[in-house]
């Protein structure tokens, strides 16, 4: 399940990515805007920033930017970088492999098979949908299903 902290940090991320490239918005205008604790978002956006989706710049004129343009950061990454692993158990994890203490062996587990499966699926959603295709989704719900002959 998504964390209030990843999905705080996606809106954060989806508020930056509707500013014009290079623009920047101070954590207060995003906390507000958004309906956000500002505090919770202010070590959110530090975290972001030191894995180096974002940039920051102190004055007047500074706030939070995107470090990249948002068709170049993948909706799998931020969750990673907030939540951790995707792998809903740690034996199906590609970057936190943990064997489980009560298995004998992993080839074996049933459980473990179904649950690679399903770290697939969700990594095939998440890390092949950029930034820009989750803010854009909002411009035309029914895009997706219109098919055209």
């Amino acid at each position: 399940m998504l964390t209030k902290k990843a999905k705080y940090g996606l809106k954060a991320m989806l508020h930056l990515a509707r500013l014009d490239y290079g623009a920047s918005a101070f954590v207060a205008s995003i906390a507000k805007d958004n309906a956000l604790p500002k505090k919770f978002l202010d070590a959110i956006l530090t975290e972001l920033r030191n894995a180096g989706f974002l940039t920051s710049k102190t004055g007047r004129n500074g706030g939070y930017m995107l470090a990249r343009r948002p068709e170049a950061i993948s909706v799998g990454s931020i969750i990673r970088t907030l939540d951790g692993p995707l792998a809903p158990i740690a034996c199906a994890s590609r970057t936190s492999y943990a064997p489980c203490s009560d298995c004998g062996t992993i080839e074996l587990c049933e459980i473990r098979i179904m649950m690679l499966e399903v770290r697939e699926a969700i990594a095939g959603v998440l890390d092949h949908r950029t930034l820009a295709e989750l803010r854009d989704a909002r411009a035309d719900p029914m895009a997706s299903f219109v098919y055209e002959i």
